[in-house]
């Protein structure tokens, strides 16, 4: 695994740390690989959504 390093305001980071203090996830580093994680399979499915409207309006083209 890799470190990053990032800036995140304050207001993120204590809304986090609520999430770690009532046990959502074990620490910081959890939550935002979490948050990461989620980002990442959103963006994957929306281009599988794109590509097979792409796919599923290919036949009807003349």
């Amino acid at each position: 695994m890799e470190r990053v390093t990032l800036r995140i305001p304050k207001q993120q980071i204590e809304e986090v740390e609520q999430m770690v203090e009532t046990g959502e996830f074990p620490n910081r580093s959890e939550a935002i690989r979490s948050a990461v994680r989620e980002m990442l399979n959103e963006q994957a499915e929306e281009r599988d959504a794109k590509r097979h409207e792409r796919t599923k309006r290919s036949w009807a083209k003349v």
